[in-house]
């Protein structure tokens, strides 16, 4: 009976600890990514990290996957949803499917600058667009700056009809597709790991950058002209699983909220330096030429492309419209 109740206690014993170890394992979070590791969105990732070890120290271990070396951003909302990866911060441009209303983001010369894309983001329309794919199992999390688009092309383009007839890499965007169609030029769906190469092979002859991208993925060696247009934003949106999100321990998503939001400062303090920088290493290569337009040609690029917002007012909301170019005030 002794050896029994022994051998009962021996097993016990060693579920418990089972048990001890397994409550121990740190939550694991894996954050998948398209971009380089010194993009804006890679140093991001990078911090939250950091931050995220260090602070809630075994609880929390953070992977991080750049460049498309986990998912590709074919395959990364699908990834998300299906619980293969917590998190990821797609452009904006990747939402439609989920929102409508997150094409706003899209619309060409909507935003005068930056500091117009900051104010829309933080007010009342801009947050609660966050919380708009919950019934879809999706939780924005923040905002990040990437920053605003220039053109690239193996012509120069200075005048709306010098696009006329080329191919430019588009993300899956029906904003910009017809954006691209408002100059007579024919948009390509291609994924971002795909563009350098598309370029150099001429399946492409242009694309649509922020200057930290263009950099990043040595798109300035297969393209000879960079307009800068300053046409559109290139921001992404921080988004979790909703179920994944709100089943963590209250204490450990409580940190990391307020890490995501020291994270998501120092983002978009940096993206600006950064692209700035970036400009600056383009020139110093001499690989391309970098296009300044005046006033008068950036106002013919815009008259050009403005028709699409008409044609997207119905399904993004005309008071969402207005409430984001009421930002450029």
């Amino acid at each position: 009976m002794f050896k029994l109740t022994a051998k009962a206690l021996a097993c016990a014993l060693s579920l418990s600890i089972a048990g001890m170890a397994q409550a121990a394992d740190p939550i694991v979070i894996k954050f998948s990514h398209v971009v380089a590791d010194h993009t804006p969105k890679g140093q991001g990732a990078a911090l939250f990290k950091k931050l995220a070890e260090e602070r809630l120290g075994d609880k929390v271990k953070v992977e991080v996957y750049p460049n498309s070396s986990l998912f590709g951003d074919g395959k990364e909302m699908e990834a998300l949803l299906l619980g293969d990866v917590q998190l990821i911060a797609p452009s904006l441009a990747k939402f439609e499917q989920y929102t409508k209303q997150i094409q706003v983001f899209d619309l060409p010369f909507l935003f005068q600058d930056m500091a117009a894309v900051d104010r829309f983001q933080l007010s009342p329309e801009g947050q609660a667009l966050l919380t708009s794919m919950e019934d879809k199992n999706i939780t924005g999390l923040a905002y990040w700056h990437n920053g605003l688009k220039q053109l690239s092309a193996n012509k120069p383009l200075r005048e709306p009809k010098d696009a006329r007839g080329m191919k430019f890499r588009v993300q899956a965007s029906a904003v910009l597709e017809e954006q691209f169609k408002a100059v007579k030029a024919n948009p390509r769906k291609m994924s971002f790991a795909e563009v350098y190469q598309g370029l150099q092979t001429g399946v492409v002859n242009g694309a649509e950058n922020p200057y930290s991208n263009i950099y990043s993925q040595k798109m300035h060696e297969v393209q000879k002209f960079i307009t800068e247009s300053n046409h559109g934003v290139l921001d992404y949106m921080l988004i979790t699983n909703t179920t994944f999100w709100n089943g963590l321990p209250a204490d450990v998503r409580s940190e990391l909220d307020k890490i995501i939001v020291e994270v998501t400062a120092e983002v978009n303090k940096q993206a600006g330096a950064l692209n700035d920088g970036d400009k600056q290493r383009i020139l110093d290569a001499k690989t391309t030429e970098i296009i300044t337009l005046t006033p008068e040609q950036r106002a013919e690029w815009r008259a050009a492309m403005k028709p699409v917002w008409g044609k997207f007012q119905a399904e993004i909301g005309a008071d969402l419209i207005k409430a984001a170019d009421a930002a450029n005030q």
